[in-house]
Protein backbone atom coordinates (compact mmCIF):
# COMPACT_ATOMS: atom_id res chain seq x y z
CA UNK A 1 0.00 0.00 0.00
CA UNK A 2 2.44 2.65 1.21
CA UNK A 3 4.50 1.62 -2.10
CA UNK A 4 1.29 2.30 -4.29
CA UNK A 5 0.77 5.61 -2.58
CA UNK A 6 4.40 6.66 -3.88
CA UNK A 7 4.21 6.07 -7.14
CA UNK A 8 1.01 7.69 -6.97
CA UNK A 9 2.90 10.67 -5.70
CA UNK A 10 5.74 10.68 -8.34
CA UNK A 11 2.99 10.10 -10.86
CA UNK A 12 1.45 13.63 -9.84
CA UNK A 13 3.79 15.30 -9.61
CA UNK A 14 5.19 14.78 -13.14
CA UNK A 15 1.70 15.41 -14.27
CA UNK A 16 1.62 18.90 -12.53
CA UNK A 17 5.32 19.29 -14.36
CA UNK A 18 3.90 18.43 -17.50
CA UNK A 19 0.73 20.44 -17.15
CA UNK A 20 2.73 23.54 -16.07
CA UNK A 21 5.19 23.72 -19.37
CA UNK A 22 3.92 25.59 -22.40
CA UNK A 23 3.55 23.72 -26.05
CA UNK A 24 6.44 24.31 -29.09
CA UNK A 25 3.01 26.49 -30.70
CA UNK A 26 2.99 28.47 -27.63
CA UNK A 27 6.66 29.25 -27.23
CA UNK A 28 6.67 29.98 -31.09
CA UNK A 29 3.97 32.16 -30.15
CA UNK A 30 6.09 33.76 -27.48
CA UNK A 31 8.80 35.13 -30.06
CA UNK A 32 6.33 37.20 -31.97
CA UNK A 33 5.31 38.54 -29.02
CA UNK A 34 8.92 39.41 -28.31
CA UNK A 35 9.33 41.18 -31.93
CA UNK A 36 5.81 43.13 -31.09
CA UNK A 37 7.12 44.60 -27.88
CA UNK A 38 10.52 45.51 -28.95
CA UNK A 39 9.96 47.11 -32.22
CA UNK A 40 9.22 50.38 -32.64
CA UNK A 41 6.02 50.39 -35.43
CA UNK A 42 4.22 53.09 -35.70
CA UNK A 43 6.57 55.60 -34.81
CA UNK A 44 10.25 56.68 -35.53
CA UNK A 45 13.43 56.05 -32.59
CA UNK A 46 16.61 57.56 -31.91
CA UNK A 47 19.01 57.74 -29.21
CA UNK A 48 22.48 57.51 -27.84
CA UNK A 49 24.60 54.44 -27.47
CA UNK A 50 27.68 54.36 -25.16
CA UNK A 51 29.71 50.93 -26.15
CA UNK A 52 32.83 50.07 -23.61
CA UNK A 53 34.62 46.71 -25.32
CA UNK A 54 37.38 45.10 -23.16
CA UNK A 55 39.96 42.94 -25.25
CA UNK A 56 42.78 41.23 -23.58
CA UNK A 57 45.48 42.30 -26.88
CA UNK A 58 43.97 45.85 -27.56
CA UNK A 59 43.16 46.90 -24.06
CA UNK A 60 39.39 49.19 -23.23
CA UNK A 61 38.02 51.34 -25.86
CA UNK A 62 34.97 54.02 -25.72
CA UNK A 63 32.44 54.68 -28.54
CA UNK A 64 29.33 56.76 -28.88
CA UNK A 65 26.99 56.05 -31.50
CA UNK A 66 23.88 57.93 -32.87
CA UNK A 67 21.11 55.89 -33.75
CA UNK A 68 18.45 56.34 -35.82
CA UNK A 69 15.24 53.55 -36.79
CA UNK A 70 12.51 53.19 -38.44
CA UNK A 71 11.49 49.84 -37.92
CA UNK A 72 8.18 50.08 -40.55
CA UNK A 73 10.23 50.09 -43.06
CA UNK A 74 13.39 48.36 -42.24
CA UNK A 75 15.48 51.43 -42.21
CA UNK A 76 18.18 52.35 -39.05
CA UNK A 77 21.69 54.70 -39.02
CA UNK A 78 24.27 54.36 -36.94
CA UNK A 79 27.10 57.49 -37.05
CA UNK A 80 29.71 57.64 -34.82
CA UNK A 81 30.70 60.26 -32.47
CA UNK A 82 33.03 59.34 -30.78
CA UNK A 83 36.14 58.42 -30.77
CA UNK A 84 37.52 61.25 -33.40
CA UNK A 85 39.36 59.02 -35.06
CA UNK A 86 35.68 57.45 -36.31
CA UNK A 87 33.62 60.06 -35.94
CA UNK A 88 31.52 60.49 -39.00
CA UNK A 89 31.82 56.93 -39.95
CA UNK A 90 28.34 55.29 -39.82
CA UNK A 91 25.90 52.45 -40.94
CA UNK A 92 22.89 52.74 -43.44
CA UNK A 93 20.04 49.65 -43.61
CA UNK A 94 17.38 50.23 -46.17
CA UNK A 95 15.86 46.94 -46.45
CA UNK A 96 17.95 44.25 -47.37
CA UNK A 97 20.68 46.80 -48.16
CA UNK A 98 23.49 47.74 -45.53
CA UNK A 99 26.20 50.13 -46.45
CA UNK A 100 29.14 51.00 -44.05
CA UNK A 101 30.57 54.74 -44.78
CA UNK A 102 34.09 55.50 -44.20
CA UNK A 103 34.28 59.86 -44.04
CA UNK A 104 37.95 59.15 -45.29
CA UNK A 105 37.40 57.51 -48.43
CA UNK A 106 34.16 58.84 -48.86
CA UNK A 107 32.63 56.01 -50.37
CA UNK A 108 30.05 53.55 -48.95
CA UNK A 109 30.69 49.59 -48.97
CA UNK A 110 28.00 47.16 -48.73
CA UNK A 111 28.59 44.93 -45.86
CA UNK A 112 26.34 42.06 -44.15
CA UNK A 113 24.09 42.12 -40.95
CA UNK A 114 25.88 38.81 -39.70
CA UNK A 115 29.22 41.30 -39.47
CA UNK A 116 30.52 42.79 -36.61
CA UNK A 117 28.99 46.34 -35.58
CA UNK A 118 32.37 48.67 -35.79
CA UNK A 119 34.72 45.99 -34.23
CA UNK A 120 33.01 45.32 -30.97
CA UNK A 121 31.74 41.88 -30.04
CA UNK A 122 28.05 43.32 -31.23
CA UNK A 123 26.75 42.53 -34.49
CA UNK A 124 25.27 44.84 -36.93
CA UNK A 125 21.90 42.36 -36.88
CA UNK A 126 21.70 43.46 -33.02
CA UNK A 127 20.09 46.85 -34.08
CA UNK A 128 17.49 46.44 -36.42
CA UNK A 129 13.88 45.37 -36.10
CA UNK A 130 13.33 42.51 -33.73
CA UNK A 131 12.83 39.67 -36.79
CA UNK A 132 12.75 36.44 -33.83
CA UNK A 133 9.11 34.67 -35.16
CA UNK A 134 9.76 35.11 -39.13
CA UNK A 135 13.83 33.85 -38.54
CA UNK A 136 13.91 30.97 -36.02
CA UNK A 137 11.37 28.19 -34.74
CA UNK A 138 11.63 26.69 -31.39
CA UNK A 139 12.93 22.81 -31.03
CA UNK A 140 12.74 23.11 -27.22
CA UNK A 141 11.07 24.95 -24.13
CA UNK A 142 11.35 24.30 -20.36
CA UNK A 143 11.10 26.29 -17.23
CA UNK A 144 13.86 27.40 -14.79
CA UNK A 145 14.69 29.93 -13.27
CA UNK A 146 17.86 33.00 -14.16
CA UNK A 147 18.90 34.93 -10.69
CA UNK A 148 15.00 35.55 -9.27
CA UNK A 149 13.54 35.78 -12.48
CA UNK A 150 11.13 32.91 -13.41
CA UNK A 151 11.98 32.08 -17.18
CA UNK A 152 11.39 30.03 -20.00
CA UNK A 153 14.40 28.28 -22.04
CA UNK A 154 14.12 28.20 -25.71
CA UNK A 155 16.21 26.32 -28.03
CA UNK A 156 15.41 28.08 -31.50
CA UNK A 157 16.85 26.84 -34.93
CA UNK A 158 17.39 29.09 -37.85
CA UNK A 159 14.72 29.23 -40.38
CA UNK A 160 17.12 30.75 -43.36
CA UNK A 161 20.27 31.57 -44.27
CA UNK A 162 20.39 35.55 -43.44
CA UNK A 163 20.38 34.67 -39.39
CA UNK A 164 23.49 35.32 -37.81
CA UNK A 165 23.84 32.50 -35.94
CA UNK A 166 21.88 29.36 -36.75
CA UNK A 167 21.22 28.18 -33.61
CA UNK A 168 20.27 30.32 -30.54
CA UNK A 169 19.04 29.63 -26.66
CA UNK A 170 17.14 32.40 -25.37
CA UNK A 171 15.51 33.07 -21.93
CA UNK A 172 12.74 34.64 -21.58
CA UNK A 173 10.47 36.42 -18.20
CA UNK A 174 7.34 33.89 -17.63
CA UNK A 175 5.46 37.07 -16.76
CA UNK A 176 7.28 40.33 -19.02
CA UNK A 177 8.26 37.80 -22.15
CA UNK A 178 11.29 40.08 -21.89
CA UNK A 179 14.64 38.32 -23.07
CA UNK A 180 17.32 38.89 -20.23
CA UNK A 181 19.90 36.05 -22.17
CA UNK A 182 20.94 34.04 -25.12
CA UNK A 183 23.83 31.90 -26.02
CA UNK A 184 24.89 32.23 -30.11
CA UNK A 185 26.14 28.97 -31.82
CA UNK A 186 27.55 28.36 -34.92
CA UNK A 187 26.60 25.31 -37.44
CA UNK A 188 28.54 23.16 -35.53
CA UNK A 189 26.94 23.82 -32.33
CA UNK A 190 30.22 25.73 -30.96
CA UNK A 191 29.15 28.63 -28.26
CA UNK A 192 29.95 31.54 -29.76
CA UNK A 193 28.57 34.13 -27.80
CA UNK A 194 26.31 35.21 -24.70
CA UNK A 195 24.25 38.01 -24.33
CA UNK A 196 23.13 39.40 -21.25
CA UNK A 197 19.97 42.33 -21.09
CA UNK A 198 20.20 43.28 -17.58
CA UNK A 199 18.01 46.37 -17.87
CA UNK A 200 14.76 47.36 -19.51
CA UNK A 201 13.21 50.49 -20.03
CA UNK A 202 9.60 51.19 -21.15
CA UNK A 203 9.52 53.65 -23.76
CA UNK A 204 5.43 53.64 -24.70
CA UNK A 205 4.26 49.94 -25.13
CA UNK A 206 7.52 48.83 -26.38
CA UNK A 207 10.22 47.42 -24.04
CA UNK A 208 14.15 48.50 -24.78
CA UNK A 209 16.80 46.88 -23.58
CA UNK A 210 18.91 50.09 -22.22
CA UNK A 211 22.01 47.65 -21.19
CA UNK A 212 23.35 45.08 -23.27
CA UNK A 213 26.45 42.85 -22.54
CA UNK A 214 27.97 40.81 -25.45
CA UNK A 215 30.36 38.40 -25.03
CA UNK A 216 33.00 36.64 -27.00
CA UNK A 217 33.16 33.12 -26.05
CA UNK A 218 36.16 32.55 -28.53
CA UNK A 219 38.63 35.04 -26.83
CA UNK A 220 38.55 34.88 -22.83
CA UNK A 221 38.20 38.42 -21.40
CA UNK A 222 36.93 40.24 -24.78
CA UNK A 223 32.83 41.41 -24.62
CA UNK A 224 31.71 44.85 -25.33
CA UNK A 225 29.10 46.77 -22.73
CA UNK A 226 25.99 48.72 -24.24
CA UNK A 227 24.31 51.76 -22.66
CA UNK A 228 21.51 53.64 -24.02
CA UNK A 229 20.49 57.02 -23.35
CA UNK A 230 18.60 59.68 -24.76
CA UNK A 231 15.73 57.74 -26.03
CA UNK A 232 13.02 59.39 -28.15
CA UNK A 233 10.41 58.54 -31.13
CA UNK A 234 9.95 61.87 -32.28
CA UNK A 235 9.10 61.84 -35.76
CA UNK A 236 12.75 62.07 -37.82
CA UNK A 237 13.06 63.35 -41.35
CA UNK A 238 12.62 61.25 -43.91
CA UNK A 239 15.93 62.47 -45.56
CA UNK A 240 18.19 60.80 -41.92
CA UNK A 241 17.75 57.60 -43.51
CA UNK A 242 19.83 58.49 -47.14
CA UNK A 243 23.50 58.61 -48.20
CA UNK A 244 23.04 62.34 -48.86
CA UNK A 245 22.48 62.77 -45.48
CA UNK A 246 25.31 60.74 -44.42
CA UNK A 247 27.81 62.38 -46.41
CA UNK A 248 26.25 65.95 -45.64
CA UNK A 249 27.01 65.12 -41.71
CA UNK A 250 30.26 64.98 -42.68
CA UNK A 251 31.31 67.82 -44.89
Amino acid sequence: MKKNIIIFMVLLIVGLSTASAISINEANSILDTIDTSRNFTGTDFSAVMTMISEDPDTGVEKKKVQQFRRDDEEMFLMLFIEPASEKGQGYLNIGENLWFYDPQSRKFNHTSMKESFGGTDAKNSDFGASSLGDDYKVLSVEEGKLGRFNVYIMDLEGTNSEVTYPAVKIWITKDTNLMLKSEDFSATGRLMRTSLFPSYAKVGEKYLATKMIFKDELIEGKKTQITITDISTKDLPDSIFTKSYVERVNR
